[in-house]
C-alpha cells in the first residue's frame, strides 16, 4: 500500500526557519541512517536553518562509526532541550515510524501535544493520521531508500555526496537484510549503484557495520545457540535470553542483532522468534522474523502487542519470559 502527498513539502522547506528530524525508539539502522542522511542534505542546501536530529534514546556501537553521529541530541539524556527545540520547530519530519506511540511515552507526549506540521516518511503497514506530509508505502524495504526517492522528487539529488550515501547505504542494507529480504527490488540495487558512485565504500560499510564482535557478544551468541529450540512439526524455532545471561556476557545494546535470524536459517523453519528479558522495563522484548507467506506482522498484532512487516515485526509482554514462551508455544500448536 502507497500513500503520496507532498505538495507544498518543498516550499515548507525553503520558508521552515527551524526544523527537527525525529525517529523512534531504540532506532536500528535505517532509523539512524535516513535520518541523519536527511539532516546532512538539508544542511548542505539551507546552512543558515535550524535543523536538529532529535533521537528518543541511544543506538548500537555498531553504528558509531556513521558520519555525524556526533551531532545527534537523544531525548532521554536531553528531555528540557529536546522538548525546546520540538516546540520552536515549524516543520518536523518523522522517520521509519507512523506512529507517535514509537518514540516512546515522554517524547510522544510531546509530539503530541505540538500543533506543528509533521512529514511523515515510513515504510511500516496502518499510519496514525498526524502528517501533512506523507510518503507511506509498504512495499519499499527501508526507509532509507524512500529517503533517496524524496530527493529525487524534491530535486535535491544534485546536493547528495559522499556522506550522505553512506547514511542510506547502511539503512538500506541492514533493513534489507544485506539485500536478502523479499521487499529488495531492481530498484533498490539501482539506489545502491548510484550510491557507489557517490564514492560510497560498500566493503568498508559491511565491515563497520557487521564485523566488530566483541568476545562478550560471541559468547553470548553461543548461549543463545544453546537455547534455541524448535517446533519441527509447525516450522518455527525461537530462542531465549534471560536477563541474568545478559549480564553475565555484559551485554550492550545491539549485541543481539541478527540472533533470530539464525532460527530462521534451519532448514524447514518457516517462523522464528527471539525472547529476550528486560529486567529494567519489565518486559520481555520480543523480535519476529518469517519467509513466504507467514505474517508475523498480523501475528505480533494480534498476540503480543507489536507489529512491523509481514516478515519482520516486533513485540512485547508484561509475563515473565517462562510465561511469555509457554504463551506462544500454546499459540503455534493450537492456532497457527
Amino acid at each position: 500500500m502507497k500513500k503520496f502527498k507532498f505538495d507544498g513539502l518543498k516550499q515548507a522547506i525553503s520558508t521552515a526557519k527551524n526544523m527537527s528530524i525525529v525517529s523512534h525508539r531504540n532506532p536500528d539502522g535505517d532509523a539512524v541512517g535516513s535520518s541523519l542522511a536527511l539532516y546532512i542534505c538539508l544542511k548542505e542546501i539551507y546552512p543558515e536553518k535550524s535543523i536538529q536530529v532529535i533521537l528518543p534514546n541511544k543506538y548500537p556501537a555498531f553504528l558509531e562509526w556513521l558520519p555525524r553521529q556526533d551531532e545527534i541530541l537523544f531525548f532521554e539524556q536531553n528531555p528540557s532541550t529536546s522538548t525546546e527545540i520540538l516546540e520552536q520547530s515549524d516543520l518536523i519530519f518523522t522517520l521509519d515510524f507512523n506512529d507517535f506511540s514509537r518514540a516512546g511515552h515522554q517524547m510522544a507526549e510531546v509530539l503530541s501535544a505540538l500543533s506543528t506540521e509533521f512529514v511523515m516518511i515510513d515504510h511500516h503497514q496502518q499510519p496514525s493520521e498526524y502528517a501533512k506530509y506523507l510518503y507511506s508505502d509498504t512495499s519499499i524495504g527501508s526507509t532509507c531508500e524512500m529517503i533517496y526517492e524524496s530527493f529525487v522528487y524534491l530535486g535535491f539529488k544534485d546536493s547528495l555526496n559522499q556522506q550522505i550515501g553512506e547514511c542510506l547505504y547502511t539503512g538500506i542494507m541492514t533493513d534489507t537484510g544485506s539485500f536478502k529480504f523479499p521487499s529488495t527490488s531492481s530498484r533498490t540495487h539501482q539506489i545502491i549503484g548510484e550510491l557507489i558512485d557517490l564514492g560510497v565504500e560498500n566493503s568498508k560499510i559491511h565491515q563497520n557495520t557487521f564485523d566488530q564482535n566483541s568476545l562478550n557478544r560471541l559468547h553470548l551468541l553461543g548461549v543463545a545457540m544453546q537455547n534455541l529450540r524448535v517446533i519441527e512439526q509447525h516450522q518455527v524455532a525461537y530462542i531465549s535470553l534471560s536477563q541474568q545471561e545478559l549480564d553475565q556476557h555484559q551485554f550492550q545494546k545491539g549485541d543481539t542483532e541478527g540472533f533470530v535470524n539464525y532460527g530462521l536459517s534451519i532448514k524447514g523453519i518457516n517462523f522464528a522468534a527471539i525472547f529476550i528479558e528486560n529486567k529494567q522495563e519489565q518486559i520481555i522484548k520480543i523480535s519476529f522474523r518469517s519467509v513466504g507467506d507467514v505474517d508475523v506482522n498480523k501475528f505480533a498484532r494480534e498476540h503480543f502487542d507489536g507489529g512491523g512487516h509481514k516478515n519482520a515485526a516486533g513485540g512485547k509482554s508484561n509475563l515473565s519470559l517462562e510465561e511469555t514462551i509457554r504463551k506462544f508455544e500454546k499459540i503455534i500448536k493450537n492456532d497457527y
